[in-house]
C-alpha cells in the first residue's frame, strides 16, 4: 500500500541563517511529486531532511500518520537515488544491487528474487555479471536505479539523478523513471531544476524559492494558471513573455490597461492600485501572427529559430520591449520583416509590482 507523507511548517536553520521557511505540504499515497526550483532554493535540503539525512530544525514531518522527526534514516522505509551513482567498481552488478540486502543478512533466496525482479522491471538482466566500467551512464544510473527497488521501500526519493546525463539520455530516463512509477505505485518525490522534467513526470509540483513554496499543483494547472510572476516564468520553454503594462489613468472602471503602445480592455476589474507598474504576461504560443480578439500591433522581427517542427521568433514591439512567438511548422519568415501580433485577453495574466496576480 502506497504511502502518505505531511509537512507541517517544517523550518531548517543553519545557525543562525534560516533556509527552509516553515514548509507545509500534503503528498497523497502513490502520487510522484516533484520539487522544482533555482540552484539554492531548498529543494534537495527538503529532500534530506525527509530522508532523515538533514535534522529538522522545526515543524513536523509525518509518514503515514507518524512523526518521523527523530526516527533514524535507516528506519523511514525510504531509498534515495543521488545524482552520482555511487557504484561500488570492483563488484559485479549483481553484487551492486545484493550487497545492501547481504549487509542486512538477507536470506539468499530473497535477495535473488529481488535482484531478478528489480533487473526484470529495469531490462538490466544481461548486464548483471558486467563490472560499472563496463556499463553506459544511462546503464549504470538504471544500477543505481535498481539498488534502491530491491530494498523495497514505502517512499523512492530521487534527487537530480539525471544530470549528469546527455540530453538523449535524459529523455530516455525520463521516460523509465515515470514507467516505474506507473508500475510499481509507490510514492516518489523527485527532484530537479529542469522544468522539462517537472511538467512531463509529475503528478504534483512543489515550486520553491528562496526556501518557500511558490506554488503547489498539477503541471498543468500551474501552467495555465500560475499563482505569481515567478512560476509563470519559471514553467514552459520559451518562457512567457512579459511587457511593461499599467492600467490606464483615465479609466475609473480599472479594466483598461496600456500595454506596448496599444490600450486593452479587460473583462473584469484588475485587482492593483492605479499608480502601481504591472507586467503583463503572454506565452510565446498564444501569440499569432495576425488574427486575434486583441492586437500587440507591428513587431520587428529580430531572430528566427527554424526547428523543423516548430519556428521560434524573437521580436520587437513598437516601442521596443522583447517578445518571443512559438509558431507551428516550418514559416517562411525572415529577421528585419514585420509581422502583427495578436493575442486572446483570456489566456493572458497581469501582475502587480510584487510579482502577485492581479488579473
Amino acid at each position: 500500500m502506497a504511502t502518505s507523507i505531511h509537512l507541517d511548517k517544517i523550518t531548517k536553520t543553519y545557525g543562525q541563517l534560516p533556509v527552509i521557511h516553515g514548509i507545509d505540504l500534503q503528498i497523497d499515497p502513490g502520487e510522484f511529486t516533484v520539487f522544482v526550483g533555482p540552484s539554492g532554493c531548498g529543494k534537495s535540503t527538503l529532500l534530506r531532511m525527509i530522508a532523515g539525512l538533514e535534522e529538522i530544525s522545526g515543524g513536523e514531518l509525518r509518514i503515514d500518520g507518524q512523526r518521523m522527526n527523530e526516527v533514524p534514516a535507516s528506519k523511514r522505509g525510504i531509498a534515495m537515488v543521488f545524482q552520482s551513482y555511487a557504484l561500488y567498481p570492483h563488484m559485479s552488478v549483481y553484487k551492486n544491487l545484493a550487497f545492501g540486502l547481504e549487509t542486512a543478512g538477507t536470506r539468499k533466496d530473497e535477495i535473488r528474487r529481488r535482484v531478478d525482479a528489480a533487473a526484470d522491471i529495469l531490462q538490466i538482466g544481461p548486464l548483471l555479471q558486467r563490472k560499472p566500467k563496463a556499463l553506459s551512464g544511462g546503464q549504470r544510473q538504471r544500477v543505481a536505479i535498481g539498488r534502491a527497488i530491491v530494498r523495497e521501500p514505502k517512499i523512492f526519493l530521487f534527487d537530480e539523478p539525471l544530470s549528469n546525463l546527455d540530453a538523449e539520455l535524459r529523455v530516455q530516463m525520463r521516460v523509465e523513471i515515470a514507467r516505474l512509477h506507473q508500475q510499481l505505485g509507490n510514492t516518489m518525490i523527485y527532484v530537479t531544476h529542469d522544468q522539462v522534467e517537472a511538467m512531463t513526470m509529475a503528478d504534483k509540483i512543489v515550486v520553491l524559492k528562496e526556501g518557500r513554496i511558490m506554488q503547489v499543483g498539477r503541471p498543468l494547472d500551474l501552467y495555465n494558471h500560475p499563482a505569481n510572476r515567478f512560476v509563470a516564468g519559471f514553467l514552459g520553454s520559451p518562457k512567457m513573455n512579459f511587457l511593461a503594462a499599467r492600467l490606464s489613468p483615465d479609466d475609473g472602471s480599472r479594466r483598461t490597461i496600456d500595454i506596448a503602445g496599444r490600450r486593452l480592455t479587460l473583462e473584469r476589474p484588475v485587482e492593483a492600485r492605479t499608480d502601481e507598474a504591472l507586467t503583463f504576461g503572454v506565452r510565446p504560443e498564444h501569440l499569432v501572427v495576425g488574427g486575434g480578439k486583441a492586437s500587440l500591433g507591428d513587431a520587428s522581427i529580430q531572430l528566427v529559430e527554424h526547428l523543423g517542427g516548430s519556428t521560434v521568433v524573437y521580436t520587437n514591439t513598437a516601442d521596443g520591449q522583447g517578445s518571443t512567438v512559438l509558431l507551428d511548422g516550418q514559416r517562411p519568415i525572415r529577421s528585419g520583416e514585420t509581422i502583427p501580433l495578436g493575442f486572446d485577453p483570456a489566456q493572458t495574466h497581469l501582475f502587480g509590482d510584487d510579482g502577485r496576480k492581479v488579473w
